[in-house]
């Protein structure tokens, strides 16, 4: 199977049946993508699939052939992090790191597709996101300290 990931061609032989969770982390040693619940309903797992923010628990990595998929790892620029994982990092948004990868894609769409979100925007965009640990206001301030 044939995909871009993170901006560079990548293949794998394997079962198309397999989750791509487990191609990304197993195979391919993206390790920024998370398992939470297995199930779809955290968030952890979410990779970007053509854009589009995705439970990487519930695909198959049959799915992917021909795509464009970006892991938490792709957000990095020249080497370094991010404004986004930077302002994670610098607002106290990231505790246990399990959830961190899912918010900061999700977070990425949303500011790629609204240039000003407010407060109620970035808790719809995160709504498919579980975190246990901060209660989601440092996550909020830290994606509206990005907005432009």
């Amino acid at each position: 199977m044939h995909f871009t990931l993170n901006g560079r061609a990548v293949s794998f032989e394997g079962a198309g049946s397999r989750r791509l969770l487990d191609v990304l982390r197993e195979d391919l040693r993206q390790t920024g993508t998370k398992e939470g619940c297995g199930e779809g309903e955290c968030g952890a797992c979410s990779v970007l699939i053509d854009g589009e923010v995705v439970n990487s628990c519930l695909v198959a990595a049959g799915q992917v052939e021909g795509c464009d998929v970006t892991t938490v790892e792709g957000l990095a620029t020249n080497g370094g992090l991010s404004p986004l994982q930077r302002a994670f990092i610098e607002r106290g948004a990231a505790q246990c790191g399990i959830c961190t990868p899912g918010m900061l894609l999700a977070a990425h769409v949303l500011l790629q597709r609204t240039r000003r979100p407010n407060a109620a925007a970035v808790r719809e965009a995160l709504a498919g996101n579980l975190c246990r640990c901060t209660g989601y206001t440092k996550i909020i301030e830290a994606v509206l300290s990005c907005a432009t």
